[in-house]
């Protein structure tokens, strides 16, 4: 299997962004892309002790620079098991292929990647050092928002630096270098918080609950709390509390999207389109009444993805269009 359709098959509709951006920018966010979820795999296989996950999480980074074939086979080895997603199975023997696409790019891009690929190991290692055991039926809460706010920023705002310095790279942004880049951070912050929100029945199970257990408290809440779906309604201003929070990030779009040269459409169908379908979900989550229940998956319909899609054209000629676009999306909250 090559990268490309591995790519397609382990990235879902990140992949019908990646093939919207211009082919200068394709290998490196390709590569990047599947060296994280490379190391996703590794925090949360269920069949290595999560001492021996945090040991490989540390060692990955290391391991992408040293690429030492004796490390990387005793990895893929020490991952493998049968699962009942193939694709991640291909994943997992495909880390040589992954590493000789790293080789191919400048050491510019090579640095950008390792950049982002530590950052999310650093996420990483919170979860298997903060958090219990998956089965230990034990449960931890983060104690301050500060705590919620560095681990988005790992998780998200630095693959949102990833994707600003890339961007930087490869095409001519007039705004200064560090504000373009703070406000792809802050976008990436409302991406991870998305992602926060509607997994939360799930975390909590595996003893992970990522918000803060002063919030919870303010409601009258304790982590534990939130394993009962009955206890939505109270969980609400904590919710909407951190909705606000992805959304007042989210807004950063309305000055980055500008700054996207109009003679590359690709990239800012790129850029457009996770903003956009990040504002729907938020709003799925903002309408979910009982977003503690496990069997209520909140998640935008592929029919809100393709008609994204089908109506961006005029997007990619008009910055005021996506600026009304995306406001129209976040009034709905008020």
């Amino acid at each position: 299997m090559d990268l490309q359709t591995l790519l397609k098959n382990t990235s879902r509709s990140l992949y019908l962004s990646v093939q919207a951006l211009p082919r200068a920018m394709r290998p490196a966010f390709g590569t990047a892309y599947l060296l994280c979820r490379y190391a996703d795999t590794i925090a949360d296989t269920p069949i290595l002790p999560s001492s021996r996950r945090l040991y490989w999480i540390e060692r990955f980074p290391h391991l992408l620079q040293e690429q030492t074939p004796s490390d990387t086979a005793q990895l893929a080895q020490e991952i493998s098991a049968p699962s009942e997603n193939p694709y991640e199975t291909e994943l997992i023997k495909h880390l040589p292929a992954c590493l000789e696409a790293l080789n191919t790019l400048d050491d510019t891009l090579r640095g950008i990647i390792m950049d982002v690929v530590y950052a999310v190991c650093e996420g990483m290692k919170t979860d298997l050092t903060f958090f219990p055991a998956e089965h230990s039926r034990e449960l931890r809460a983060f104690d301050t928002p500060a705590e919620l706010e560095r681990y988005c920023r790992l998780m998200g705002g630095e693959p949102g630096l990833f994707w600003s310095r890339l961007i930087y790279h490869t095409a001519p942004i007039a705004m200064p270098e560090e504000a373009f880049y703070a406000l792809g951070q802050q976008i990436g912050d409302a991406l991870q918080i998305v992602n926060i929100l509607r997994d939360l029945p799930k975390d909590l199970r595996i003893g992970r609950c990522y918000f803060p257990r002063m919030d919870l408290e303010t409601a009258g809440l304790s982590a534990a709390d939130l394993l009962a779906p009955a206890n939505s309604a109270r969980f609400e201003p904590v919710k909407r509390k951190w909705i606000a929070w992805g959304l007042n990030n989210l807004k950063s779009a309305k000055k980055y999207f500008p700054q996207l040269p109009k003679t590359q459409p690709g990239q800012r169908a790129a850029v457009a389109w996770p903003v956009l379908w990040t504002a729907d979900t938020l709003w799925k989550v903002y309408q979910e009444p009982c977003l503690l229940d496990p069997q209520r998956r909140v998640k935008i319909s592929r029919g809100v993805i393709y008609r994204t899609m089908l109506c961006t054209p005029p997007l990619l000629l008009s910055n005021g269009l996506f600026a009304y676009w995306l406001d129209k999306k976040l009034r709905r909250f008020h």
